[in-house]
């Protein structure tokens, strides 16, 4: 364990604010070859900006604190979900976990990736990033095992905060850029960087919880949503949402492989939700994750019609579509991270931390002996039951997984 006794009174007096405002997470701009014109009815979105050098969960800010920021009396939200009041943001005792992100005291992350494109991991790397990887994992899925009606995002990230110290990791989106909170919490329309608050959770509501830790000196991140009350709480078109959005992202996944271009992915996500009537978001994008919480490539989620580069073994970086039941722009709350609908429709997600190998992909933040099977694995198009990867040893352990379930 690295000690920072040196850093403890610092961050303690610096992490201590009541309530947010910050700067969205994974916001990239769509990519340049597919700019399109929006209307003036979609009121304030999410900004763009020129591709490159790895997306992720910050977009650039110029000045922003994490000091409180009330919602203005008159801003008009999109949908059913409003900001409820928030706990203080959550200590880490420096002592407590194996080491600090850069940016943990002043909420600036200063480490860049690789100038040579997109790194290739070492073997060292590799192995602290699939513990990084299970640790994301353990914690996303106490997470869910909270997830029921009446319970509040807030205490959600509470738990979070507590897994993730028992751990020894840092929660990543921690002073993130500012983030307030521990995780992400998106209910309902909210398309992703949703701050947990004191709302209950609703029965029938439809939840992504985004995960990353931090855990010595490497991030695993991995998202996944959930369901308040169950399949049964859940309308026919909540249901179908959230099955799109998970075979769309499994077919992707499915493709990963050394020599592939990485606008295969964006393609075939697109491909499979258009005909289905639902949209990809575009302003927000996966990425390349390591020592670096976000770095090369930007992992666009819709077609581009040019190469993005090759694939190769050793690469590891996020798919996280984002897929909404109407139009896909995203509408930012004056707390300047929440990202919703502009029309209120639904939006779903899920993500992984995955690993290139020689003979395919493998899932980083794969689920584990005591992760639940969900119904849209179970009832998967792509394929049932838990993945893992297209690996040998990937198709191997899920399929021990898988039946052990």
């Amino acid at each position: 364990m690295v000690h920072h006794t040196a850093l403890a009174a610092s961050l303690l007096a610096i992490l201590t604010p009541s309530v947010p405002v910050a700067d969205g997470f994974t916001f990239s701009p769509s990519h340049p070859s597919l700019r399109r014109r929006t209307s003036s009815l979609h009121m304030k979105k999410g900004g763009g900006g020129r591709g490159g050098g790895g997306g992720g969960f910050g977009k650039k800010v110029t000045t922003m604190n994490i000091k409180t920021k009330k919602p203005k009396s008159d801003f008009v939200y999109a949908g059913s979900v409003r900001p409820y009041p928030q706990s203080p943001t959550r200590l880490v005792d420096p002592e407590k976990v194996l080491t600090l992100p850069d940016y943990a005291i002043d909420g600036v992350p200063k480490k860049k990736g690789g100038t040579n494109g997109v790194e290739v991991k070492s073997a060292e790397e590799i192995v602290k990033m699939r513990a990084s990887g299970r640790a994301a994992r353990e914690v996303l899925d106490i997470a869910g095992r909270l997830v029921a009606p009446g319970v509040t995002t807030d205490a959600i990230d509470a738990a979070v905060h507590a897994a993730c110290i028992e751990r020894g990791a840092y929660p990543s989106p921690l002073n993130y850029r500012k983030f307030p909170k521990s995780c992400c919490t998106s209910v309902n329309e909210v398309i992703c960087h949703g701050i947990p608050d004191e709302r209950p959770l609703e029965e029938g509501d439809i939840v992504n919880i985004d995960i990353t830790v931090y855990l010595d000196g490497y991030h695993g991140d991995c998202s996944e949503m959930f369901v308040v009350g169950g399949k049964e709480a859940l309308d026919e078109a909540g249901q179908k949402l959230i099955q799109t959005t998970y075979d769309s992202w499994l077919s992707s996944l499915e493709l990963v492989r050394p020599g592939v271009d990485f606008n295969v992915i964006g393609k075939v996500i697109q491909d499979y939700i258009t005909p289905r009537g639902y949209s990809t978001v575009r302003s927000f994008c996966g990425h390349g994750i390591g020592s670096v919480f976000h770095c090369a490539p930007n992992i666009y989620h819709y077609t581009v019609n040019q190469p993005l580069g090759l694939i190769k073994a050793g690469n590891v970086f996020t798919i996280e579509p984002m897929i909404c039941e109407k139009l896909a722009d995203p509408y930012m709350w004056d707390d300047d991270w929440t990202a919703t609908t502009v029309d209120g429709g639904r939006s779903a997600q899920f993500e992984h931390t995955l690993l290139v190998t020689d003979d395919g992909v493998e899932a980083m933040t794969g689920k584990i002996e005591t992760s639940p099977l969900q119904f849209w694995e179970a009832e998967s198009e792509v394929r049932k039951g838990v993945w893992l990867g297209t690996s040998e040893n990937a198709r191997k352990r899920a399929g021990e997984l898988n039946c052990s379930m």
